[in-house]
């Protein structure tokens, strides 16, 4: 039978309090994507604006949205997809805590976005690719302080007709 000593007791309470907060970090960061996503479907520019830093850097198909900062993204986002179906999908997550404050990841992806298919419309498609993030603690709360996407591969999907239910096609 062990018998521990009081500091063996507090030097094994500190690390599993360590370990608690690794994982409970890396939940949270796991929320805060699902978020992302969610609130890109749902047309939630508002919320989806208040997921990054306010100093965020936002690269998409090497494109640096970061001027005007995350709430300019969204709406950017916003004016693109408007009312169009999109579906977006992060898994896979490899996530990596730097300190209590910093974090760094990466998502693999799939999203679908189709547009009413009028004059000069965005085409459709359905894209593969993963997310470069790094996240930052902010008066608590985990945010995306950087986001690169890369699609590796975008299948051309018909455009759908505004008149019509986007869904059934009727």
């Amino acid at each position: 039978m062990s018998v521990y000593t009081d500091q063996q007791i507090a030097v094994k309470i500190v690390e599993l309090e360590a370990k608690y907060q690794r994982l409970e970090d890396l939940e949270l960061i796991k929320q805060l994507k699902a978020r992302y996503f969610r609130f890109v479907d749902e047309k939630k520019w508002t919320e989806f604006g208040n997921l990054f830093t306010s100093d965020a850097t936002i690269i998409s198909q090497g494109v640096d949205y970061s001027k005007g900062g995350a709430a300019a993204y969204g709406k950017m986002i916003g004016d693109l997809v408007d009312k169009a179906p999109t579906v977006h999908h992060g898994y896979m997550p490899e996530i990596e805590i730097i300190d209590k404050d910093n974090a760094t990841g990466v998502w693999a992806m799939d999203d679908l976005l189709t547009f009413p298919d009028v004059n000069d419309a965005y085409p459709g498609h359905h894209g593969y690719g993963q997310y470069r993030e790094s996240y930052k603690k902010v008066n608590g709360t985990w945010k995306i302080s950087s986001t690169d996407l890369t699609r590796f591969r975008m299948d051309p999907l018909k455009n759908w007709d505004p008149n019509t239910d986007p869904i059934t096609g009727r």
